[in-house]
C-alpha cells in the first residue's frame, strides 16, 4: 500500500483569522448604529440593512471559528484533525446567502406595495456609513477570497452587504429630492436575486466536497486508462476519488498487476504513479492496493 502527502502552502492563516476579527468588529458596530437609526427614522430599509449586516456578523463568525479550527492538528480521535472545518463554515454561509436574500425579496415586495415616508437625512449618512465599513471589510478579504469555499463564503455576504447599503443609500437621495420610493425596492430586489445566484453556487460546491462527489474537474475513466498504459499494470479498479478539502484530492484504488512483483518494484512502480497523477489531475494523496490474480470486481467503481 502507497501514500503520498504534498502539502500546501496556508496562505499565512494568522493574517486571515485577524482580518476576519477586524470584519466582525466592523459589522457588529455597523448592525447596532443601523438598528438604532432604523428605529429613530422609521426607515424600513435601515432595518432591513441592519439584518443583513447582523447575518453577516454571524457568517464571519463562524467563519473565523472554522479557520481558527482548520490549524488544529490531527490526533488519535481525529486523524483529519479539522480539515474540513472551513468546508462546513461555506456551507453553512451559503445557506444564510440564500436565507437572507428571500427575506430581501419579500421585503422589497411588501415595501413596493406600501412604501413609506422616512427620515432620508439619518438614512442617507447611516447608509454612507455602512458603505465605508463593509468597504473596509471587502478589501480586508479581496486578495483572500480565491483562497477557499470559507473565504469566498465571508467575502461575498460583506460585498453583498455593501451592495445592499448602496442600494439603501440611493433609496435615501431619490426619495429625499424626487420621491421616487420605488426605486429602493427594485434595487434590493436585484441585489436578492444576485445573491442567490452566488449562494447557490457556493451551497452546491461545498455540498459536492462534503458528500465526497468527484470533483468535477476530474474525470475517474481518464485516469483508469492513464494508469493502465503503464506496462506492469493490468487494471486500475475499485477507485475511489473525493477531496477533503480545497487542498487535498485524495485517491484510493485497488491496483491488479500483470505479474508477482516485489514490493520494493511496486514502491518504484507507486512513486511514477503518484507523479504522474500529481502533475496531470493534481492529485495529492494516493493509497493503492496491489492485487495478482485476486478475485474480486474488476469494475472501476464499486459499491462498498
Amino acid at each position: 500500500m502507497g501514500h503520498q502527502d504534498h502539502r500546501h502552502d496556508h496562505h499565512h492563516p494568522e493574517l486571515l483569522g485577524r482580518n476576519l476579527f477586524v470584519s466582525i468588529i466592523l459589522n457588529s458596530f455597523i448592525t447596532i448604529v443601523q438598528i438604532l437609526g432604523g428605529i429613530i427614522s422609521g426607515s424600513l430599509s435601515l432595518l432591513s440593512d441592519a439584518l443583513h449586516n447582523f447575518s453577516d456578523v454571524v457568517s464571519l463568525v463562524i467563519s473565523y471559528i472554522a479557520n481558527r479550527y482548520a490549524r488544529k492538528k490531527a490526533s488519535i480521535d481525529k486523524t483529519f484533525g479539522y480539515k474540513r472545518a472551513e468546508i462546513v463554515a461555506a456551507f453553512i454561509n451559503a445557506a444564510t446567502l440564500i436565507i437572507v436574500a428571500v427575506l430581501l425579496i419579500i421585503e422589497a415586495v411588501e415595501r413596493f406595495l406600501k412604501p413609506q415616508i422616512v427620515g432620508t437625512d439619518l438614512v442617507i449618512l447611516l447608509s454612507v456609513v455602512a458603505i465605508l465599513g463593509n468597504g473596509f471589510s471587502v478589501l480586508l478579504l479581496k486578495k483572500q477570497r480565491s483562497i477557499n469555499m470559507n473565504m469566498r463564503s465571508a467575502y461575498l455576504h460583506l460585498i453583498t452587504d455593501m451592495m445592499a447599503s448602496v442600494a439603501v443609500l440611493i433609496g435615501g437621495l431619490l426619495m429625499k429630492f424626487y420621491q421616487i420610493y420605488w426605486i429602493d425596492s427594485l434595487l434590493t430586489f436585484a441585489i436578492a436575486i444576485y445573491l442567490i445566484v452566488v449562494g447557490y453556487d457556493l451551497l452546491k460546491s461545498s455540498f459536492k466536497v462534503l458528500m465526497l462527489f468527484t470533483p468535477d474537474t476530474i474525470a475517474i475513466k481518464q485516469i483508469v486508462q492513464t494508469v493502465n498504459q503503464l506496462p506492469e499494470v493490468k487494471s486500475l479498479h475499485h477507485v475511489h476519488l473525493w477531496q477533503l478539502n480545497e487542498e487535498e484530492t485524495h485517491l484510493e484504488a485497488h491496483i491488479d498487476f500483470h505479474e508477482d512483483i516485489a514490493i520494493s518494484r511496486f514502491g518504484e512502480i507507486l512513486e511514477n504513479i503518484e507523479a504522474l497523477l500529481l502533475k496531470e489531475y493534481q492529485i495529492n494523496h494516493i493509497t493503492l492496493q496491489p492485487e495478482y490474480q485476486k478475485s474480486d470486481s474488476k469494475e472501476i467503481i464499486v459499491q462498498d
